[in-house]
């Protein structure tokens, strides 16, 4: 089984998705699950594996591995690996704690790795 974020909820078995609203949308690459909206893209100069990757404020639809301590390019970090709720595909990353001062800001924030999501357009807000 899965662990998964705060957002995340099932009711009588059915699994409910989140949508964040917004007229720019990035959800799952595999199965198109909304997981963010531009307004929560903070930085778009991270790399992950799989090349460029970006760092959101706030996901939804996310199910998180366990924590796990990694040595990166920018120094030591607890984080954990967050995958798609619906389709279980890894999209990224969260970081938890940041063993560096000057790297806190990066706590509680998701990376989402450009080659695992897709850009959509969302409906205009009235």
């Amino acid at each position: 089984d899965y662990i998964t974020n705060n957002l995340s909820r099932k009711i009588m078995g059915k699994m409910f998705l989140e949508h964040p609203g917004g007229t720019r949308l990035y959800s799952c690459a595999k199965c198109s699950t909304v997981l963010t909206n531009r307004a929560n893209l903070l930085s778009t100069r991270f790399t992950g594996s799989t090349g460029r990757a970006f760092l959101f404020k706030k996901v939804v639809n996310l199910s998180m591995s366990e924590k796990q301590d990694r040595i990166m390019l920018t120094g030591r970090h607890i984080v954990r690996d967050v995958s798609c709720k619906k389709c279980k595909s890894r999209v990224g990353w969260m970081y938890e704690y940041a063993t560096e001062e000057q790297q806190r800001y990066k706590e509680g924030k998701v990376i989402l790795e450009r080659a695992l999501i897709a850009e959509i357009n969302g409906i205009e807000e009235i």
